[in-house]
């Protein structure tokens, strides 16, 4: 929502500078966005006088000009043709930036064609107020020199910018935003009364409510005999500044009213209706319409459309037609103040796609008691800019209720905020507003405003008066600490995730935030949506249900970087997964991508691969907690992977704990990433939860022996089918007390080795605790390192 700071002060007194009103509407709720401030951008602009310009000694086009400047009398060099002794010009000093060109002048004189030029006078594109670059600016009138260009030229109206809430559409209209700041105390509310206009002749149109759920209440009135002229610079004016382009009169009008009041109208042409006008049910093909924004559209039974006995005219609050629109030889027109259902204006607008400044009133909320001053405001608009004779006004339903009156104690201010004001301030506060507060002592009966459909139980009374008194002048106080030990506030699953978190980001992982949803042909790439998680409600057609898994977005994330030169980021995400719409149906993962390219490095060049997205995994697990020395890997990960490069590492036969490897080419293909992926998935609801001892996690006892280890080296002859961690568990579990490790040193295959197996070459570590092994006792433990291995691999050992 825009308005200038001169629409403003129209419903507001006030002397308040523009930083002090600023200030006033983001303590009031207001969240300003952006503010457009001409003095700023043209500072250095200003009013000078040329009192004389003769030829250029060595240029036809170029004139050299004596100009009375802010800094004294100036020679500069122009090329305009219509630059000339005695006129007012727009003066840019040396070192000036010059918005429209988007250079900045020299800071020291420069010669053109041999003479000195000390500045520059301006045309009106240099200073982007218009395309004219013919000549430079010749203001009217006779101006004081130094005097702002912004004032000469009548630019001096800052533009505010701000969000509007969707439970506020009352500050959709510039005399909402100023009702709240009045109560701020930064100004006084003006009284604009809207007086109504007598109709010389009855309204010669019939208005029939067929679906009041969705129209309730309808004012129509004609006003005939009108020129739809040239819309007057004040309006034309205001209607540019908030962005608006100015059309004709009558659409102009509206469009001034829809954002002076928040009153949506709309104007026919009532030479184009036949018969009564109808608010009802669309009819499907026969209502089939062209809107305004020139597409065709089939209004269905859902939607409410206006429409005469012959044809569908537009739909009820979001947009009219073609056919019915008014045009410059239009002598009669018959105006529409109505409220539309919020429900289902948001509904017809979002079947058609239809984005409009009526829809996005109605959707939140018009005020119904805006008819009639709306009707009102825009016939003495009409007349007093395209004549014409008004008929009565007709009026079809009834206004809907205003909200009802809330009990309201004015201790809840204190009771829920802390702030002790005195009544007669809650009570000023309320009033200002456009509340009613009636009623003696603490107890008052609070008549809500028509435009206030968000207010319905005290606690809306008591925001409001915090609101306005200010959340600033909130004193801060801590809650008392209460007695006893605390547990920490982080659950075991949020340290989880945050240990976790910590690690991938130590091996180089950026993290990112993704969508919980995604596309269905995504999903599908991943196994598919789990039941009951496509969205009713989408905010995209691309985001439909729910996220199976986080691969797909930090896939589809990682190829945006590398299309933005930064193809070698690895990222990964801490978040939820989706299975199912049951309680036990969503998973906390952590996911991560890496793009598969060889590393620069005058050393040699070496590609990552699954070992490495393992290592990655394994970290992450024992900085979350799991077992990883009891974990199992094996080749079983989904058909998402890799077939031949991923794995799964699971406690156990059935709780896999995470997924790991290269990304399928078919899936890459599919979401259009370049080059190989490594990535992993852990879950970490699956890692158990460690034992705790008196209300506290249990600490691992510190396990440092003094005695010096002793290694050994087995190398055993086993079918190449076999998996090395099938041997590396076997040869642990010889004597779980005595081995503490066990690794992978030599893989050999070829002269000397027997086809279809493999030497596989383990290193084991025997910490002793007590005392130093004996021969003896290392050979016994040997004997059972084989024993266990050869029986678990169907190998033996090589000799």
């Amino acid at each position: 929502m825009k308005f200038p700071l001169s629409w403003l002060k129209y419903h507001l007194e006030t002397d308040a500078s523009l930083a002090e009103i600023a200030d006033a509407m983001t303590m009031a709720g207001l969240e300003i966005e952006d503010i457009d401030n001409p003095a700023e951008k043209f500072g250095e602009f200003t009013v000078c006088y040329v009192k004389d310009a003769v030829k250029h000694p060595d240029a036809d086009k170029l004139r050299v000009c004596t100009v009375d400047t802010r800094d004294g009398e100036k020679q500069i060099v122009c090329g305009a043709p219509n630059a000339r002794a005695g006129m007012y010009a727009v003066y840019a000093p040396l070192g000036t930036h010059i918005p429209g060109l988007d250079f900045a002048l020299d800071k020291k004189p420069r010669k053109i064609r041999g003479v000195e030029s000390h500045g520059m006078m301006c045309s009106a594109k240099e200073l982007e107020l218009g395309e004219d670059h013919d000549g430079i600016i010749d203001l009217d009138g006779e101006w004081e020199v130094g005097t702002p260009a912004v004032v000469a030229l009548g630019q001096d109206d800052p533009v505010i910018d701000f969000e509007v809430t969707p439970n506020r559409p009352d500050w959709l209209g510039v005399r909402g935003i100023a009702r709240d700041l009045a109560a701020t105390g930064i100004g006084t509310l003006k009284d604009v009364p809207v007086n109504e206009i007598e109709g010389s002749f009855p309204c010669p149109v019939e208005i029939k409510l067929d679906w009041p759920e969705a129209c309730p209440v309808f004012m129509g009135r004609i006003v005939r005999g009108v020129k739809n002229v040239e819309s007057p610079d004040w309006l034309k004016k205001a209607l540019t500044s908030i962005g608006l382009r100015p059309i004709n009169a009558l659409a102009d009008i509206t469009n001034l009213i829809s954002y002076d009041r928040c009153r949506p109208l709309h104007v026919y042409d009532a030479s184009k209706l036949t018969g009564a006008i109808h608010a009802r049910k669309g009819a499907g093909e026969t209502d089939r319409f062209e809107a305004l924004d020139n597409k065709e559209y089939v209004p269905a039974d859902s939607m409410c459309v206006i429409a005469d006995e012959a044809r569908a005219l537009g739909f009820g609050g979001v947009m009219g037609g073609v056919y019915s629109g008014c045009e410059s030889d239009t002598t009669d027109v018959f105006i529409e103040a109505a409220w539309f259902d919020p429900l289902i204006t948001r509904a017809t607008a979002k079947a058609t796609g239809i984005d409009s400044d009526a829809k996005y009133r109605y959707e939140r909320g018009v005020d119904p008691a805006s008819c009639r001053d709306g009707i009102e405001y825009a016939t003495r608009l009409i007349l007093d800019i395209c004549g014409g004779e008004a008929s009565e006004v007709l009026v079809a339903g009834e206004v809907p209720a205003k909200p009802a009156d809330i009990e309201f104690p004015v201790t809840e201010v204190k009771r829920l905020t802390g702030l002790d004001l005195p009544r007669e301030e809650i009570v000023r506060i309320l009033e200002t507003l456009g509340f009613e507060p009636v009623g003696e002592g603490d107890m008052l009966t609070v008549g809500v405003p028509s435009w206030r459909l968000d207010c319905s139980q005290k606690a809306d009374l008591v925001e409001e008066v915090a609101r306005i008194h200010g959340f600033d002048n909130l004193e801060a106080l801590s809650l008392p600490r209460l007695p006893g030990r605390r547990e920490a506030p982080a659950t075991p699953m949020q340290l989880r995730a945050r240990y976790a978190r910590r690690a991938l980001a130590s091996r180089g992982y950026s993290e990112a935030v993704t969508w919980s949803f995604c596309e269905t042909s995504q999903a599908a790439l991943f196994g598919g949506h789990g039941e009951g998680l496509t969205l009713d409600n989408p905010i995209s057609s691309e985001l439909d249900v729910m996220r199976p898994t986080a691969l797909i977005h930090l896939l589809t994330a990682m190829q945006a970087n590398a299309d933005r030169g930064q193809a070698g980021a690895a990222l990964f995400e801490v978040g939820p997964i989706y299975l199912s719409d049951a309680l036990d149906g969503q998973r906390l993962v952590a996911t991560g991508v890496m793009p598969v390219q060889a590393d620069r490095h005058w050393t040699g060049q070496r590609e990552p691969d699954v070992f490495d997205v393992k290592a990655d995994v394994m970290a992450a697990l024992e900085a979350a907690g799991a077992p990883v020395g009891s974990l199992q890997t094996v080749a079983e990960a989904r058909e998402w992977w890799h077939p031949g490069r991923s794995g799964v590492m699971r406690l156990g036969p059935k709780n896999v704990m995470a997924e790991f490897g290269e990304i399928h080419p078919r899936v890459l293909k599919a979401l259009d990433i370049d080059g190989r992926v490594l990535a992993f998935e852990i879950v970490l609801d699956n890692i158990p939860m460690p034992k705790k001892v008196s209300g506290l996690k249990a600490r691992t006892q510190l396990d440092k022996a003094d005695l010096t280890p002793v290694r050994r080296d087995f190398a055993f002859l086993v079918d190449k089918s076999v998996a090395a961690d099938a041997a590396i568990r076997a040869a642990k579990g010889a004597d779980k007390q005595l081995i503490t490790g066990v690794s992978v040193f030599d893989v050999y295959e070829g002269k000397g080795v027997p086809e279809g197996q493999v030497s596989l070459a383990l290193e084991v570590t025997l910490q002793p605790r007590e005392k130093t092994l004996t021969d003896e006792e290392i050979e016994a433990v040997a004997g059972k390192i084989v024993a266990k291995v050869t029986g678990a691999t169907g190998g033996s050992l090589r000799s």
